[in-house]
């Protein structure tokens, strides 16, 4: 039983199409399988201005497994992959190469060289090639069509909690904690610093956030992304201060909820009037986190 898409951030919508999948495979033992892109088709036609990745593929692996599915097919998404005709995909990938015996797809699916399939075609060629087609009507949260693109909106506007209601948990960025320039380690404020490996960022500035991966429970903490302006940086980073927290965790894989949007990063002339700021930053954190967890 087989869905595709890109399951960037693997949303409500995406979910909702993972059920019907393990509904469908279940009572006939067969596998679940995802199918998506590496880079996604929207990364390959945008190259020179990627779209912002809300999961890279370890975490998209990562929670595709934590989810359930039994197999994640990801083809490299290339020249060639993007002439292939439409029944081309059907026959060559879906029934010769995963032997879908069902295919689950959202209402807007579309697929193949110029987007010229779509699901009435999906249909025809599923009733001549013995394989079924269930189409999953959107999933709609508070007025809104629940998508990665809505997602990446609500993240960049600074709203987590409408990002959070689409996700339904929330918005959370993984990696390794490397070693960094002890910047803020001299300014008082020690900062796990994470390794992005994306090349957009879906959020920006200074946020409250809840680490998972160290311990049993969850460290909170506050945190920036961003190129951190005031010492003229230009790469985006995630720089983590845990509050209460004091350990070597370098090599260590976390896991950053973001909870609240604090502020945009600014650039300050004077090192004093940044510290002062991050103690503000600080006691904010402390402030929402202590009200969200009540």
């Amino acid at each position: 039983m087989v869905t595709i898409g890109s399951f960037d951030g693997l949303h409500l919508g995406h979910r909702a199409l993972l059920g019907e999948v393990f509904a469908l495979a279940a009572p006939e033992r067969l596998p679940s399988i995802v199918m998506s892109f590496e880079p996604t088709p929207k990364e390959f036609f945008q190259a020179s201005r990627p779209p912002a990745r809300l999961t890279r593929f370890r975490e998209k692996f990562e929670a595709l497994d934590e989810a359930g599915v039994d197999i994640f097919y990801c083809p490299r998404f290339s020249l060639s992959m993007r002439e292939i005709a439409a029944t081309d995909f059907v026959r060559r990938i879906l029934v010769h190469g995963l032997n879908a015996r069902a295919v689950v797809v959202g209402d807007d699916f579309r697929f193949a060289h110029r987007r010229s399939g779509d699901t009435a075609l999906l249909q025809r060629l599923g009733s001549a090639l013995d394989f079924e087609v269930l189409q999953v009507p959107s999933v709609v949260v508070d007025g809104t069509r629940v998508s990665s693109t809505a997602i990446r909106e609500a993240c960049a506007a600074g709203d987590l909690m409408a990002a959070a209601r689409l996700l339904g948990r929330p918005y959370r960025m993984s990696g390794r904690v490397v070693r960094g320039a002890s910047v803020g380690r001299r300014l008082g404020f020690p900062t796990a610093n994470v390794d992005l490996r994306r090349r957009q960022c879906a959020v920006s500035g200074i946020f409250a956030v809840r680490v998972h991966g160290l311990g049993d429970a969850a460290l909170d903490g506050v945190a920036s992304v961003g190129s951190r302006p005031t010492f003229d940086g230009t790469k985006p980073v995630l720089e983590v201060h845990l509050f209460d927290f004091d350990g070597d965790i370098y090599g260590q894989r976390i896991d950053v909820d973001f909870i609240e949007h604090l502020r945009e990063q600014e650039k300050y002339d004077d090192i004093a009037d940044l510290v002062a700021q991050m103690h503000r930053d600080a006691d904010n954190a402390r402030s929402v986190l202590r009200a969200t967890a009540a």
